[in-house]
């Protein structure tokens, strides 16, 4: 693909931001290989996941110029009758960077200002103790995702949070799970992520390709039994974005549990429906995240309750074909953050 920079004509209540970094997400990887249309005519400039500085501001936008920001994915109006009853996820006015408009796969990218999440000083040390780049910030949206589905679960302190794919996406929400006090099983078909997670969240890890699906359901039931947790308590999250992950996951299901379905695939699966009534069970779908929950995010990534480091690399822009052949095919574990070369204004 071809990265150009475009001279934006900026309106009121929009601002200029300069990229620091910007994520390859599995929902770019769909419409560039999968053929998964997106909303706005091509040619368009992909990337949703990005942080960075606004060097220019339109009238109404003015107390954003110069301010480190990250841009959430999904950004709703505020305004119309689905926002006002909270549910801005399924706003129909939504703006989805990267999709309704020009992404952050470039230099700059122009933007709404509603809904950009400022950032503290990340030089001082006492707002930044973790020296976390501003680049790697671009996958607050990631982590903010796993942590929107988290909070709608209503996942409490000795509960039980079950990550079906710990990716970037999954290995975040284990790590938001394990600080709220959760107990916490982490299921991959990679050894490798798991390994990592046992380092950072997992109390237990689990590859369903060297077990059968029975012998899987047991293993977790049996960490619940000796942690004394019902299967009421246990809170599922699909977060692999694959259709095998999503059966692993449903397979999962106890009387009273709860299923987020977070990743995302455009393939289909078989499954009973009668099993959720039968189990008295829920699942629920889970878009993005609202804006809203971005500064709660912030602070635990700053304060080190959750760490990306692990979980994501840097590469240059210019790299970007061969990054998007990369994650398409799964030849890294971690997130893919596109940094511009380029610093001017």
């Amino acid at each position: 693909m071809d990265i150009q920079r475009r001279e934006e004509q900026i309106g009121p209540e929009e601002v200029i931001l300069r990229v620091a970094g910007c994520g390859i997400c599995k929902a770019d990887l769909g419409f560039y290989f999968e053929g998964v249309p997106t909303r706005h005519p091509l040619p368009l400039t992909l990337g949703h996941e990005l942080s960075g500085t606004v060097v220019k501001a339109g009238p109404g936008a003015d107390a954003f110029l110069g301010k480190t920001m990250v841009a959430p994915s999904v950004i709703p109006c505020g305004e119309c009758d689905a926002c006002r009853a909270g549910r801005g996820l399924v706003c129909p006015h939504q703006v989805f960077i990267g999709n309704d408009i020009h992404g952050g796969f470039g230099s700059h990218v122009r933007l709404p200002a509603k809904g950009l999440c400022p950032l503290p000083d990340l030089e001082s040390s006492e707002a930044n103790p973790n020296g976390v780049h501003l680049a790697d910030l671009a996958v607050v949206g990631v982590v903010a995702t796993a942590y929107q589905a988290i909070r709608r679960s209503r996942l409490s302190a000795g509960d039980l949070a079950i990550f079906v794919g710990v990716g970037a996406l999954g290995g975040f929400g284990v790590q938001v799970a394990q600080a709220l006090g959760a107990a916490v099983a982490a299921v991959d078909i990679s050894r490798e992520r798991l390994a990592k997670l046992e380092h950072h969240g997992a109390s237990i890890t689990l590859c369903p390709d060297e077990m059968t699906s029975r012998e899987l359901k047991k293993a977790v039931r049996d960490f619940a039994k000796q942690r004394g947790i019902p299967s009421w308590r246990h809170k599922l999250f699909e977060t692999s974005g694959t259709s095998g992950g999503q059966s692993t996951a449903y397979g999962l299901l106890g009387p009273g549990s709860f299923l987020a379905l977070v990743g995302f695939t455009p393939k289909t699966i078989e499954v009973c429906l009668s099993n959720i009534m039968a189990l008295d069970s829920t699942v629920q779908g889970n878009w993005g995240c609202l804006p809203e929950h971005y500064p709660t995010v912030i602070d635990l990534i700053l304060s080190g309750q959750v760490v990306l480091s692990p979980f994501i690399e840097r590469r240059p822009l210019h790299s970007i074909n061969e990054s998007f052949r990369d994650a398409h095919e799964r030849k890294t574990q971690n997130r893919i953050i596109l940094v511009p070369e380029t610093k001017e204004d």
